[in-house]
C-alpha cells in the first residue's frame, strides 16, 4: 500500500517524537498549515515547503512524495548537503552526475 504525503509526514513526526509546533518552526511553516498537511487532502505542497520538511526529518523530498527511503547514512548525508546547496551548485552537480553516468 502506498503512503500519502500526509501519512508520511505524520508518521515521521511521531517517530521523531516532535510536536506540530517544533516541526513547523524548524521547517519554516505555520502550525496550522502543517496540521492541514497531516489531516486534509490539500493540493500538493510546494517544493520549498517539502524541502523544509525533508530537512527536518532527514529524508529526501522524493521520499515524502512516496519514493523509497535511502538506506545508507552516506546517501542521506549526500542528500542533506545537496539540499543545502545553491540552485546553481545543484545544477552543476546534476550535470556532473549525468556525465559520470554516461
Amino acid at each position: 500500500m502506498t503512503e500519502t504525503i500526509r501519512e508520511r509526514i505524520k508518521a515521521l513526526r511521531k517517530k521523531e517524537k516532535l510536536t506540530l509546533d517544533q516541526v513547523a518552526e524548524q521547517a519554516g511553516l505555520s502550525k496550522s498549515y502543517l496540521w492541514e498537511l497531516e489531516n486534509r487532502d490539500l493540493p500538493r505542497p510546494s517544493a520549498e515547503k517539502l524541502g523544509g520538511l525533508a530537512r527536518v526529518f532527514n529524508v529526501t523530498i522524493d521520499y515524502l512524495q512516496g519514493g523509497e527511503q535511502l538506506e545508507s547514512a552516506e546517501d542521506k548525508a549526500f542528500f542533506r548537503e545537496y539540499q543545502s546547496m545553491s540552485p546553481e551548485a545543484r545544477a552543476r552537480l546534476r550535470r556532473m552526475a549525468k556525465a559520470l553516468d554516461e
